[in-house]
């Protein structure tokens, strides 16, 4: 029985060591000290980022120059561009270029409004954290919010829309093109982008590749040499050796995946000709090599020869560029790998990978094939009239210079994202912050009948969602405060679509106004920000593996 206390005595031993290593209330709260100071660390990382390109949306939103460590130098105010080439090195600022790149998969428009809202929901939850709000119960808050909005923009504010009302699509697309630098062209790029759009959409499921539109820029002309071309357009110049044709009626079409060159030997190879006579022979050789494929693509009925660029060997040499111009045989070299596909679902033909596979059944046809002097300067090569052409769109876009072109470029695609936002879920929202502050004033109604935390955490959501109008209000010059009053008021007598005009600077009727945007560009804000924050929230370590 005496050895009986000996456990207790070294169990008392140990005590104080226990203490110093997180028993005492001290160490205690240091160690949640750590934990709050890493999620402070992550919010405010979280809201520089979306503070950087705040100023960048709505119509009146300032551009942003992207310089590249080489000299490349871009002018854009899309969110998802701008982001993209930021050098970030902080974990959870990171998380919001990807938030902005989630948002443009899914809607293609809303790249800085994603940002912009998921920052100010982060303001706001680090302003519960700090009363004493746990991170778990803001995050289940948050979500019941974000599914409250999702429901109230499905069911009440959603406008339907049908696909055979090109005023309404054109209205949306112009609404997206207006906070771009090539804003003042959106009467042109709009119907460019609705019509794209439509014609490679399947409308019976709802369904719409991007990837059947082409987009092609050169640089020379204006914006307004913008066009949408019914065929093909490529950049690359016909062959002119020995006088090579630059024009062909009644074109049929070869697309062809092998060289038209003689073949080498492998990198590491040498083979070296001491001998006249041998060099001869093999210089012989390869013309009756080269001439053999210009005949079989001759035998073929081939008039027009579309050749994918090669890595290893050289797709032509001058001597099958002379053959094929004296076989009367128009020739576009160059053609990317990844255009095939494209090239070969438009012109309804199969690429062919050996001479020996190319028949008259793999021949694409075409009115005209023509090399095409623009305006402005420089040249492209059209194929029109082609028959039996596949669901595919091509829309040559001018800028009079690189930047101007890109930025162009980047703008109709979000114009063409919008309409195809709307191909898949097809309703409209009035813009100009309307359906935020109408949001906002339903969550603040719901948030009084909850009870305990998630009240204060819904009515914290609300707000949060004010913050765009309240940028678009700041970002055009107006009184922000008093805007953001006015729209409260105004919604609350039951005027849903009462938004901010940036271009009158007072708040208008925007349905009027023909101001709209999809409703799935806002839906998907909504959701991937709640979603972002709600992954922050739950984060209180940051461990650094090697």
């Amino acid at each position: 029985m005496a050895a009986a206390p000996a456990p207790v005595v070294a169990a008392a031993s140990k005590a104080p060591a226990m203490g110093s290593l997180g028993g005492k209330k001290g160490e205690t709260y240091r160690d949640t000290k750590i934990k709050a100071d890493v999620r402070t660390s992550n919010m405010e990382a979280a809201k520089a980022v979306a503070d950087a390109v705040r100023t960048s949306l709505g119509p009146r939103g300032m551009d942003k120059m992207v310089a590249a460590p080489n000299g490349e130098v871009i002018i854009t105010n899309d969110g998802a561009t701008i982001l993209k080439k930021m050098n970030l090195e902080h974990p959870a600022a990171k998380m919001l270029v990807d938030l902005s790149h989630s948002q443009d998969v899914v809607a293609g428009d809303g790249t800085t409004s994603v940002v912009v809202l998921c920052g100010s929901i982060l303001k706001k939850c680090l302003e519960l954290i700090q009363r004493g709000v746990h991170p778990t119960v803001i995050s289940d808050a948050m979500n019941a919010a974000a599914n409250k909005a999702q429901e109230i923009l499905e069911n009440e504010l959603g406008i339907p829309v049908d696909l055979t009302d090109r005023n309404a699509l054109i209205a949306a697309a112009t609404t997206s093109l207006g906070s771009k630098v090539v804003s003042q062209h959106a009467s042109l790029l709009a119907p460019i982008a609705v019509d794209s759009v439509l014609k490679v959409s399947d409308h019976m499921k709802s369904h719409c590749d991007l990837r059947d539109i082409r987009v092609v820029t050169k640089v020379g002309g204006t914006i307004d040499d913008t066009e949408m071309v019914d065929g093909l357009v490529f950049t690359q110049k016909v062959s002119k050796t020995a006088n090579g044709l630059s024009r062909v009626e009644n074109a049929k079409i070869a697309l062809i995946q092998f060289c038209v060159s003689p073949p080498k030997t492998d990198l590491e190879n040498n083979v070296i000709v001491s001998d006249y006579a041998a060099m001869d022979r093999i210089l012989k050789e390869e013309r009756n090599y080269i001439l053999g494929l210009v005949k079989k693509i001759k035998a073929s009925g081939c008039n027009v020869l579309l050749i994918q660029k090669s890595i290893l060997r050289d797709a032509t040499t001058e001597l099958s560029l002379h053959y094929l111009a004296k076989a009367k045989i128009l020739v576009i070299k160059d053609v990317e790998r990844d255009e095939i596909e494209f090239v070969s679902k438009t012109l309804n033909c199969r690429p062919v990978a050996h001479v020996d596979q190319l028949t008259p059944d793999k021949l694409g046809h075409a009115k005209l094939v023509a090399e095409t002097t623009l305006g402005g300067g420089g040249s492209v090569t059209k194929i029109t009239g082609i028959e039996n052409m596949g669901s595919t769109a091509t829309v040559l876009v001018r800028g009079s210079n690189k930047l101007v072109a890109d930025e162009a470029e980047r703008s109709l695609h979000d114009a063409l994202c919008v309409i195809r936002c709307l191909v898949q879920k097809r309703f409209l929202l009035a813009g100009g912050g309307a359906p935020e502050i109408e949001i906002s004033q339903r969550l603040r109604q719901w948030s009084s009948e909850l009870l305990g935390m998630q009240s204060y955490c819904v009515k914290a959501y609300a707000e949060a969602l004010e913050v765009v109008p309240y940028t678009l209000a700041e970002n055009a010059g107006l009184h922000p405060i008093q805007i953001v009053t006015e729209l409260r008021a105004m919604h609350a007598k039951g005027m849903k679509t009462a938004g901010i005009n940036v271009r009158k600077g007072t708040i208008t009727d925007i349905l009027e106004e023909k101001v709209l945007q999809p409703l799935l560009v806002t839906s998907s804000a909504i959701g991937l920000a709640t979603e972002t924050v709600r992954m922050v929230l739950k984060i209180d370590d940051r461990i650094m593996v090697a």
